[in-house]
């Protein structure tokens, strides 16, 4: 086996144990990098200079008796979290020359506890899409089948960890982009409650529904690293002083769990494969002792156009900043008008105007009540459905996404098919609440499928306990695509 087949779990023991060092772990995987990224372009820029020398630090600090949590563990982050010294694009070419001045709390907590940070991982321009086409610098390919998308907007954070790039990876999840492409590329994707992971340091797509999260191998894997990145943080008022649960304190007895199963999320329309395999995952839930239950989220519905007027209106707000001025390169012209029009027409892509127009509009004058303000009205709805499902359930079992992995270029001409395939993780991220994607199964042309788990606010450890049981008693984790 090669080293970069190792869990992140068995790597970290492997280090312990002193069967290997972090340079040896390090130098695998910038050689498996070189070799297979090419193929699916999910690194934007690989610091491998500053990873071994990382790794030699890691060494010498577990030669001195050090035993901090990922001493010497090599991961990637998405390109829209901060690292001081290298270059944060956000997928966009605004920003294609900007070096990050400070460092990303949840990527500072990784080095702390020891990480090695291999590089940036590719990802839709400002986290804008549902497939990683929406990247000025070209689509990530997904690693089962290089003719398809890996999911969006973390693909390459997902692709990166199929394909054995990294033990580990982080992502960002708006309405559904660390669970999306995590099911797509037969990974755990570990969506995070609102307010549990400091977005400091995090480029903003939509501030009050940006979360950071974990991509993995495995549930303990995603669990070890959302252990180290969760916890307040002074410098984000919105991160909230709830107690981080321990990683490793779930069992796998499930008897006594209540698992809801909302009839909204089995629509017409769902590949048949998948809805297959979702029930065999709630099927599987049942045997190891759990509950289903059928429940109601009837404002489900409305998730997709509430999403697209918030979302947007916030993005709206959050890039007027790029504008040749303040941040990024600059359009000369005679007029100032004429230099803000010309940087945002040439560096903006076509995803990222059009979610700008979508969201000025909603906010203009006279239609921000009728959109915008609705908008908030029945968000509030669609997360009191949550707080009162779960008055009757523990977690909640749904689909992650209604199809597996589709061609690229299949959707990218048609915005509403696109957005479609976050219909089952808009709601969760509207709610701020917590979801995880588990492998659940393979269609006919051999794509994953991944079960959604999604649990109240702040109920990580829930969700982790029942995903960790199901994935130890399935082989869907286990495997790995061909390259």
């Amino acid at each position: 086996m090669s080293l970069t087949d190792l869990t992140l779990q068995g790597a970290r023991d492997q280090l312990a144990s002193g069967a290997v060092s972090s340079r040896e772990l390090t130098e695998a995987c910038l050689a498996r990098i070189e070799a297979v990224d090419p193929q699916l372009n999910a690194f934007l820029s690989v610091t491998a200079e500053r990873a071994l020398t990382q790794a030699d630090a890691a060494d010498a600090r577990r030669a001195s008796g050090d035993g901090a949590p990922l001493l010497g563990v090599p991961l990637a982050i998405k390109d829209v979290l901060c690292l001081t010294g290298t270059r944060t694009t956000a997928g966009s070419r605004i920003l294609e020359n900007f070096v990050a001045p400070y460092t990303a709390t949840a990527v500072q907590r990784l080095l702390d506890a020891g990480a090695v940070i291999l590089g940036k991982l590719n990802c839709d321009e400002f986290a804008m899409g549902s497939s990683t086409e929406n990247s000025a610098y070209g689509p990530t390919r997904n690693p089962w089948d290089r003719e398809r998308v890996p999911g969006g907007s973390s693909g390459g954070s997902a692709a990166a960890v199929a394909a054995r790039l990294a033990f580990g990876a982080l992502g960002t999840d708006t309405g559904g982009s660390v669970r999306q492409p995590a099911s797509f590329c037969g990974v755990v994707g570990l969506k995070t409650s609102y307010g549990r992971v400091s977005r400091y340091g995090l480029i903003a797509y939509g501030s009050s529904l940006d979360s950071i999260g974990p991509l993995a191998r495995t549930v303990a894997d995603a669990a070890l690293l959302f252990g180290q990145i969760a916890g307040p943080d002074p410098r984000d008022a919105t991160s909230m002083p709830t107690p981080v649960p321990a990683p490793d304190t779930w069992h796998d007895d499930l008897r006594g769990l209540r698992v809801g199963v909302p009839r909204e999320y089995f629509i017409d329309g769902m590949q048949p494969a998948v809805e297959r395999a979702v029930h065999a995952a709630i099927d599987h839930l049942r045997a190891l002792g759990a509950t289903p239950i059928e429940i109601s989220l009837p404002h489900t519905e409305y998730a997709l156009p509430v999403y697209y007027l918030i979302a947007p209106a916030e993005a709206s707000a959050n890039l007027a900043r790029f504008d040749g001025v303040r941040y990024g390169p600059r359009a000369e012209s005679e007029a100032l008008w004429d230099v803000f029009e010309k940087t945002r027409g040439e560096r903006f892509g076509a995803e990222v105007k059009r979610r700008i127009m979508l969201g000025t509009y909603a906010l203009s004058a006279g239609y921000y009540d009728a959109y915008y303000g609705q908008a908030q009205k029945v968000r509030t709805l669609i997360k009191r459905d949550f707080e009162q499902a779960f008055e009757q359930v523990d977690v909640i079992a749904c689909p992650v996404a209604p199809t597996t992995a589709f061609k690229i270029g299949t959707k990218v001409d048609d915005p509403l098919a696109m957005y479609l395939e976050d219909v089952f993780t808009l709601p969760p991220s509207l709610a701020g609440i917590t979801g995880l994607s588990v492998p659940c199964g393979r269609d006919d042309a051999g794509l994953p499928i991944g079960l959604q788990l999604l649990g109240p606010a702040f109920g990580e450890a829930q969700v982790l306990r029942v995903g960790h049981a199901y994935e130890q008693t399935t082989e869907w984790h286990r495997a790995a695509p061909a390259l």
